[in-house]
This record gives C-alpha cells, sequence and structure tokens, in this order.
C-alpha cells in the first residue's frame, strides 16, 4: 500500500505504475476511472517512454461507480476497519491503514462480492 501525506498528482500516477511492473510480471490491464491524474502530461510522457509495451490501459465510463469495485474495496476498511480510529499523527494512520489493508487481503469473499456486485464474474 501507497500511502502520502498529499493528494496524488501525475507523477505519483507514474510511480505508482513503475511499482506495479516491479512487482507483477508479464502485461498488465489497468483500469481506471478518467481523473485528470490519470490522464496528465506525466502519464503519457512515461506510457509514451516504454511504459505502454506491458501496460495496457483501459477508462471506465464517466462516473461509473457502479462498475468499479475499487469503490466498495475502499469503503470496507472505511466502514469497518478503521472506522470511529483517531490517530495521533501520520504515523499512526499509515499503520493503521496498513494492517487494515493486511486484513482485507486475507478477506477474498469480500473483494469477490464487491466484483460480483459490479457485474464481473471471478
Amino acid at each position: 500500500m501507497l500511502v502520502q501525506d498529499h493528494p496524488y498528482k501525475s507523477p505519483d500516477i507514474v510511480r505508482f505504475l513503475k511499482h506495479l511492473l516491479r512487482y507483477i510480471p508479464g502485461k498488465l490491464l489497468v483500469i481506471w476511472d478518467g481523473a485528470p491524474i490519470h490522464r496528465g502530461q506525466p502519464v503519457r510522457d512515461f506510457l509514451a517512454q516504454g511504459g505502454s509495451h506491458r501496460i495496457r490501459l483501459e477508462q471506465f465510463p464517466g462516473y461509473a461507480p457502479d462498475l468499479n469495485p475499487v469503490e466498495g474495496i475502499w469503503s470496507y476498511p472505511k466502514r469497518v476497519e478503521v472506522a470511529n480510529v483517531c490517530c495521533l499523527n501520520l504515523i499512526h494512520l499509515r499503520r493503521r491503514l496498513r494492517l487494515a489493508t493486511a486484513r482485507l487481503r486475507h478477506k477474498r469473499s469480500v473483494i469477490q462480492a464487491w466484483a460480483r456486485e459490479c457485474g464481473y464474474d471471478l
């Protein structure tokens, strides 16, 4: 999990894509929304300089949270894992988010349920 103390921008998206390439072998299909940070010049430059060799990008239709299982997946930690948590500082928040993400990784049925809810057959 990548956590940072500022809003994500296009260079952060490039860092994330490089992270995926480093840890996941083979070709990748990345499906994301149409946020401006996904279409920024740093992302286009990265893809033009060879990033698109292994990465294929697809965009959800405009405002389609019902098609995006990540919407439900992220709501789970917010509503269940870290609901009503008061962190002392950013380090404490990062630790709580990492633990929540680690627990969610072992709840395959929860993740699959959101994918099915969006109409995807796993």
